[in-house]
């Protein structure tokens, strides 16, 4: 009786074989059910990401108590509400409360509002900007967070605090009129002033929260290649231009994300350090659509046609975030989201 003798080779052929044919059916299979149902399935996706989820979820959970949900109450805008009635009872009045864009006192708010939300973008909008650049010169460690440290602390002020210091330093008896007075030179009250408090305002924005809005831009600073730096200057270029041509560029992306996403509370002025000081100066200079909204709709129960103009307010601004990011990707720019 002969045996066949097996070649030594055939046996690893056939488990190679096996192996090659399993792989090339478990990427079949990967291959059809990411074709088919996205990748892998919710499930397992959720407990892939567990992690970031959980740590998502303070945050997910606060837009949804404290700003999705009260989208809810929008419904009050075409009715005649009245508090003590709620939601079902109180009557329908279909669009009559959109009556309150015809008054005086409505026109009056808006033109202010403009008026503020004009001198913010101007003014304040790039203050940061500026403060980053100049941070990010400093060549000392120590001493650029020193400077840090003083430029965010009036974040953390209340606004009543900060305006009382303003009250002290330009106000009828404060160091600013003392000084002109004992110069022979008129006195000359600025918290009163209608016509400055415009600008006073955006002053007193600047002044609180300009530290604080570099923080995004020197973290954006800091993504900058070095190298970029280094091959400028080896081509010749100075400060200036390694300025315009490599820091500013480093830094459009984020500028334009943080550009379009004021864009959508533009019509927002700052309605608490508004109010304190709306009857130093009146309420022809000081009225704006917040405080429209407080004293005609809170303190008058006025609460449709306030609804109304918060609704309007909140269209707009989606409006003006959408044709923004629209306008970034005609430039080829990201905006807040890809196309």
């Amino acid at each position: 009786m002969h045996r066949v003798r097996r070649s030594p080779g055939r046996a690893p052929d056939r488990a190679a074989s096996w192996s090659a044919r399993r792989a090339a059916s478990r990427a079949a299979r990967e291959q059809r059910g990411s074709k088919g149902s996205g990748g892998p399935g919710l499930g397992a996706r959720l407990w892939r990401d567990r992690v970031m989820l959980l740590l998502v979820l303070p945050g997910l959970l606060f837009f949804v108590v404290f700003h999705y949900v009260p989208l809810l109450g929008n419904v009050i805008v075409f009715q005649d509400y009245q508090p003590y009635l709620g939601f079902k009872e109180s009557p329908w009045v279909g669009f009559g409360n959109f009556a309150v864009f015809a008054e005086p006192d409505f026109y009056r708010a808006l033109l202010n509002t403009l008026k503020f939300a004009l001198l913010q973008l101007v003014l304040f909008f790039p203050a940061p900007i500026g403060l980053a650049l100049l941070l990010n010169s400093i060549v000392s460690p120590k001493i650029k967070r020193f400077v840090q440290s003083v430029v965010y602390l009036p974040h953390f002020i209340g606004w009543v605090i900060l305006i009382s210091i303003s009250q002290q330093l330009i106000g009828g008896t404060g160091l600013l009129p003392q000084l002109l007075g004992e110069l022979g030179l008129p006195r000359v009250d600025l918290m009163t002033s209608s016509g400055f408090f415009p600008w006073l305002v955006t002053l007193q924005l600047i002044w609180k929260d300009a530290g604080w809005g570099t923080i995004i831009y020197l973290a954006a600073l800091l993504n900058i290649d070095t190298e970029h730096y280094e091959a400028a200057a080896i081509d010749g270029a100075d400060r200036w231009r390694r300025l315009w041509h490599v820091t500013l560029p480093g830094i459009v992306p984020v500028t334009l994300l943080l550009l379009i996403l004021n864009l959508g509370s533009i019509l927002s002025v700052g309605f608490e350090q508004i109010l304190l000081q709306r009857d130093a100066v009146g309420a022809d200079a000081a009225e704006v659509l917040d405080t429209y909204v407080y004293f005609h709709g809170v303190l008058d129960g006025q609460w449709g046609p306030a609804a109304a103009v918060g609704l309007v307010k909140g269209v707009i601004g989606l409006v003006l975030i959408l044709g923004a990011n629209k306008l970034a990707h005609r430039f080829g720019h990201e905006g807040i989201y890809s196309r």
